[in-house]
C-alpha cells in the first residue's frame, strides 16, 4: 500500500503543478473543499492557509480535522488553528481541481504535498456515491539531507453528530489490510430530524488507514492526543477515556500517527481514507431508501477494502478526467471560467444524494443548502442542470423521474408542475408555499417551464424522447397549463423568489415559450407530427408578440406593463444551445450589448430593482453571447466576486455587485449552472455525453402511504 500511495502522489505532483501558466494559483477561494459527497459528509477549508483556522461543515460548524508534522523532533501546524501553540508551516500553494484539492507545504528542511481527492467520477455511478474521500502525505528533503518525520492526522468526533452536546461511541471494526476507527453518535436517530441548518447525527464515520504503514490509530481527549504527538512523535495511552462520551467533553477525537524515521530525497508517502456510513440516507414517501452504493448489500467494511484495493486506477483516473476537463473548460470560457468551473464541480454534487429505490435504480435528491432547505427542488434542479446535462444522462434521469412520479400521483392535484418533494432529507410532499393544499406562493410557470425544458435536453441528449414518452400524460397536462398561462404569467413568483411576486414577468415569459418549443420537439421526437406543428406555431406567434411587447429600445423590459425597467433574459439561452431558433439571434445580441453597460465591479445585477444579482444567471446569460471575448466581458467579475467575497463560505451564488456582499445561500447545487457554457460548444458536449453513464427504467412504484 505504500507503494500504491506514492504512485497517487506522484501523479497528483505531475498534474497538480503543470497548471501554474494558469490563472489558479493566484486564486483565493472563499472556501476550499476537503471532504465533498453530500448534504451531510461535506466539509471544508474557510482559510487562505490551511493551517489559519478549524475546517467546517458547509453550514459553518466546526467538524474539525487536524495535522501535525515533526521534523527533526520540532512539531508545526499543517490543518487547522489547533494546537494554537505550534507553528504554521508555511503553505506555498493551494490548487482546486474538479476532483482534488492540493496543498504545499515547506520550511528549510522539508517539502510536503497534502492531498484531498474524492474520486466524484461521473460516468460511474458507483464510485461517484461511495462517501469516501482519500488524504494522502508526499514528503521529501529539501536541503539534501535526511530528516527524522512523524506525521498526525485527526478527525473530530463532531463529524457525526448534530450538536457537540450528542454523546458518542466508538469501536474497531476488522478491515483486511487495513487500521479503522469508528465512530458514531450514541442514540442513532436515524432519519429523525429535517430541515436547513443540520448536520448529520446517524451512522458512523469511518478512519481508514493501509496497515502496511504500520500506524498508530487511537480514540481519545483531542489535547491530549495533540500534547502526546507533540513531545514524542507518538499518541499516548487513552487512558480512562471512557464510552459513551459527549463530544464536548474533550472534544473526542479519531487520530493517527505514522513515523518515517528517516526522509532524505525519496519521497516517502502516506495516506487515509476518511468515510462515513449514514446507514439510510433519505424518506420517499413511503420508502426508506439506503445510498446508492449499498443496492446489492456491499458493507462498509466491504466498501472501505475495495477502495483500498482500486485506489492506484481511481487515483490515475482522476488525474486524467480533471486535466482533460480542465482543458475543455478553458477552451470553452478562458482562464477565470476554468477556475469557478473547477471550484463548483465537488460544490454541485455534494449538495446532492445518490440513492438507490426498491429496483435498484439511480434517485438523485438535491438540498436547498441555506435557501430553505427543500429537497428535490425543481427551480434548484433547473439552475444546476447543465452539469449534469453535460456529463450524465443517467444522473439527469434519476433527478428529473421522482418529480414525474409525484406528478404523476394522486398525492399532485395541479395542473402545474411541483416546487419540491419536501424538507431535506424527507421526500414526503411539497413543503414550499401552499404545499399540497392551496396554490399560494407556488411557482407554475416557473417550475413546469423547467421541468419540460429539462426533459427536452435530456431528449437532446440521448438523441431519443424515451424517458418523455413514458411520463407523456404529465408533459401534456403541463403544455396546455403554458399555452393558457404562460405568455403572461400572473402575479406569481418564479425562481428568483427573494424579489417576491411579480405580474408580467418576460423573462418567466420567454421560459414558457421556450418550453412550448422544447414541447413541440419532443412531439416531434415521439412521432406526434401533426401536434408538433400545431405548438410551433403557437410558440413561434408567442415569441412575436413577447419580441413586440417586450421591447424598449436598446433593450427588453422586466415585465410588460413596467417602461424604463430591465432584466436579465436568461432563460434565453436554451434558444441558442437546443437549435430552437423561435428567436432571432439579433434579439439575444442585443441584449448582451445593453447588459455590457449596466456591469459592475462584480457582476451584472439581477435586475434593474437591486443591486444584487445570482452569478448562475450571470453565466447563463454570458452564454447567449457569440464570442468569447463577450461571454468573458460578462463572466469574468464572477471570477473578482469569488476572489473578493469577504464571507468565507462554500461559494455563494447571491450577492451584491459593488462590493462582493453575500446576501444570502451558500454550497448550493445551481453553481452547476456554470457548466452551461460547455453545452453551448457541440463537440464538447458531445465528448463529454458520451462517455457519461446511461440507464433506462423500471423505476420501483412510487409508494404513497396514507
Amino acid at each position: 500500500m505504500k507503494i500504491i500511495f506514492a504512485l497517487f502522489c506522484l501523479l497528483i505532483f505531475i498534474s497538480g503543478f503543470a497548471q501554474t501558466s494558469q490563472d489558479t494559483h493566484k486564486f483565493r477561494a472563499p472556501s476550499v473543499p476537503l471532504v465533498t459527497h453530500d448534504p451531510y459528509f461535506s466539509i471544508w477549508s474557510p482559510g487562505n492557509n490551511l493551517n489559519d483556522c478549524e475546517t467546517v461543515h458547509w453550514t459553518g460548524k466546526s467538524q474539525p480535522l487536524h495535522s501535525i508534522i515533526r521534523i527533526d523532533g520540532t512539531a508545526y501546524r499543517v490543518m487547522g488553528s489547533q494546537p494554537s501553540e505550534l507553528e504554521p508551516i508555511r503553505q506555498t500553494s493551494v490548487v482546486i481541481f474538479p476532483t482534488r484539492t492540493i496543498y504545499r507545504f515547506e520550511n528549510n528542511k522539508v517539502v510536503f504535498d497534502m492531498t484531498f481527492i474524492t474520486p466524484a467520477l461521473v460516468s460511474n455511478l458507483d464510485i461517484l456515491s461511495r462517501p469516501v474521500t482519500y488524504i494522502t502525505w508526499d514528503i521529501h528533503s529539501l536541503d539534501g539531507k535526511e530528516h527524522a518525520v512523524q506525521l498526525y492526522f485527526d478527525c473530530g468526533a463532531e463529524i457525526a453528530v448534530n450538536t457537540p452536546d450528542q454523546a458518542v461511541q466508538w469501536s474497531v471494526p476488522v478491515v483486511k489490510g487495513l487500521n479503522v476507527l469508528q465512530l458514531g453518535s450514541s442514540e442513532q436517530p436515524v432519519l429523525k430530524k429535517k430541515g436547513d441548518d443540520l448536520r448529520i447525527d446517524w451512522g458512523y464515520a469511518y478512519l481508514a488507514v493501509p496497515e502496511s504503514q504500520k500506524p498508530q490509530l487511537q480514540v481519545g481527549e483531542r489535547k491530549k492526543l495533540f500534547a502526546g504527538f507533540i513531545a514524542n512523535g507518538t499518541l499516548p495511552d487513552a487512558g480512562e477515556f471512557s464510552q459513551p462520551r459527549k463530544v464536548s467533553e474533550g472534544k473526542v477525537t479519531m487520530a493517527s500517527t505514522w513515523n518515517f524515521k528517516t526522509v532524505g530525497k525519496n519521497s516517502v508517502s502516506t495516506g487515509i481514507l476518511l468515510a462515513y456510513d449514514d446507514i439510510y440516507s433519505v424518506r420517499y414517501f413511503d420508502s426508506t431508501l439506503q445510498a446508492y452504493w449499498k443496492r446489492n448489500g456491499t458493507t462498509m467494511e466491504q466498501l472501505l477494502a475495495q477502495a483500498l484495493a482500486q485506489f492506484p486506477v481511481l487515483s490515475a483516473q482522476c488525474v486524467e478526467f480533471d486535466t482533460e476537463l480542465i482543458k475543455d473548460l478553458g477552451t470553452a470560457g478562458g482562464s477565470k471560467y476554468t477556475v469557478i468551473a473547477s471550484l463548483a464541480y465537488r460544490q454541485c454534487l455534494a449538495a446532492h444524494k445518490l440513492v438507490a429505490d426498491a429496483n435498484g435504480q439511480p434517485l438523485l435528491f438535491s438540498k436547498e443548502n441555506f435557501s430553505n432547505g427543500c429537497m428535490a427542488t425543481v427551480d434548484v434542479m433547473y439552475p444546476a442542470s447543465p452539469f449534469f446535462f453535460l456529463f450524465s444522462p443517467a444522473l439527469t434521469k434519476a433527478m428529473l423521474q421522482p418529480i414525474f412520479s409525484y406528478s404523476g400521483s394522486t398525492r399532485w392535484r395541479f395542473p402545474f408542475a411541483p416546487h419540491d418533494l419536501g424538507t431535506y432529507p424527507f421526500a414526503t410532499g411539497q413543503a414550499y408555499g401552499g404545499g399540497e393544499k392551496t396554490e399560494e406562493n407556488q411557482m407554475p410557470v416557473e417550475e413546469t417551464g423547467n421541468i419540460v425544458i429539462m426533459t427536452a435536453v435530456l431528449a437532446k441528449m440521448e438523441g431519443n424522447a424515451n424517458f418523455a414518452q413514458e411520463n407523456w400524460p404529465v408533459l401534456e397536462k403541463w403544455c396546455e397549463y403554458l399555452l393558457a398561462k404562460g405568455f403572461d404569467p400572473e402575479n406569481q413568483l418564479c425562481t428568483d423568489d427573494f424579489a417576491g411576486h411579480l405580474a408580467h414577468n418576460i423573462n418567466l415569459s420567454a421560459k414558457a415559450i421556450e418550453a412550448l418549443g422544447c414541447y413541440s420537439m419532443l412531439c416531434e421526437m415521439t412521432g406526434r407530427k401533426e401536434k408538433a406543428v400545431e405548438i410551433r406555431k403557437k410558440a413561434e406567434a408567442m415569441a412575436a408578440e413577447w419580441m413586440k411587447q417586450s421591447a424598449e429600445g436598446d433593450h427588453t423590459l422586466l415585465a410588460f406593463d413596467r417602461p424604463g425597467t430591465w432584466s436579465q433574459k436568461y432563460n434565453l439561452v436554451w434558444d441558442k444551445i437546443l437549435g430552437l431558433n423561435l428567436f432571432p439571434n439579433d434579439v439575444l445580441q442585443k441584449e448582451i450589448k445593453y447588459y455590457q453597460t449596466k456591469q459592475a465591479e462584480f457582476g451584472l445585477p439581477l435586475d434593474s430593482r437591486q443591486r444584487y444579482t445570482k452569478n448562475d444567471w450571470i453565466t447563463w446569460t454570458a452564454t447567449m453571447a457569440d464570442t468569447k471575448s463577450a461571454f468573458q466581458t460578462i463572466f469574468d467579475p464572477v471570477w473578482k466576486f469569488a476572489d473578493n467575497t469577504p464571507q468565507r463560505v462554500p461559494l455563494s451564488d447571491w450577492y451584491i455587485v459593488d462590493n462582493a456582499y453575500m446576501v444570502g445561500f451558500q454550497a448550493r447545487s445551481v453553481v452547476g449552472g456554470f457548466f452551461i457554457k460547455m453545452l453551448s460548444d457541440k463537440v464538447i458536449w458531445n465528448k463529454w455525453i458520451k462517455r457519461g453513464t446511461n440507464i433506462s427504467g423500471p423505476w420501483a412504484p412510487l409508494k404513497l402511504g396514507n
